[in-house]
């Protein structure tokens, strides 16, 4: 399979790629975590957090905003001792901020209709061949990022929002030689 090269080896990294990047998410909950998780990513690689990936859904209770968003001083200190996430304050903090947030703006719309919005409510294709030409952002991604700061949102900065659209198929950057470039299109 000529898959795209970015996970290179890593059965972890390819697994990741040949199932999930890219497919299509309209679940609220899910595109929340997505979200979540790309902020933690901030500063660091994906194989980083997809290596703590299963902790950290233990350690944000299964990440359910509800729970999240009654997170005290207490709960903070006990994640900042947790060596399975990443032990950053201000991501910890932008979490239950963010659970918050996110729970204000369901009560308008679903979370899934109100980011699906920035590509028209379907995948944006794109047609690269080599990842030199995959942007680090994009129109959508600075306008989704915008909305959600205006909403409360932290650490939705434009480039972490082009990464979310990718993982979750807003955007279908598979490079056209891949597989999964066809294969995430017919998903949706």
């Amino acid at each position: 399979m000529q898959r795209c090269p970015w996970p290179g080896t890593d059965p972890l990294y390819i697994d990741y790629h040949d199932h999930e990047w890219g497919v299509p998410i309209h679940d609220d909950r899910m595109l929340w975590e997505k979200l979540i998780l790309d902020g933690f990513q901030a500063g660091l690689s994906w194989i980083t957090i997809l290596r703590k990936r299963d902790h950290f859904i233990r350690a944000f209770d299964g990440f359910h905003p509800e729970r999240i968003a009654t997170y005290g001083e207490s709960d903070v200190e006990q994640l900042m001792q947790d060596a399975g996430i990443i032990r950053n304050q201000a991501k910890i903090r932008a979490t239950i901020g963010n659970a918050k947030a996110y729970l204000e703006l369901i009560k308008e719309q679903s979370f899934s209709d109100f980011l699906w919005d920035f590509v028209g409510a379907k995948p944006k294709v794109n047609h690269f061949r080599t990842l030199s030409e995959l942007p680090a952002k994009s129109q959508e991604a600075e306008a989704m990022s915008k909305a959600l700061k205006a909403r409360g949102f932290k650490f939705v900065g434009p480039t972490i929002c082009y990464a979310f659209m990718q993982a979750v198929g807003m955007v279908n950057d598979h490079l056209v030689d891949c597989p999964r470039w066809k294969e995430v299109q017919e998903m949706d």
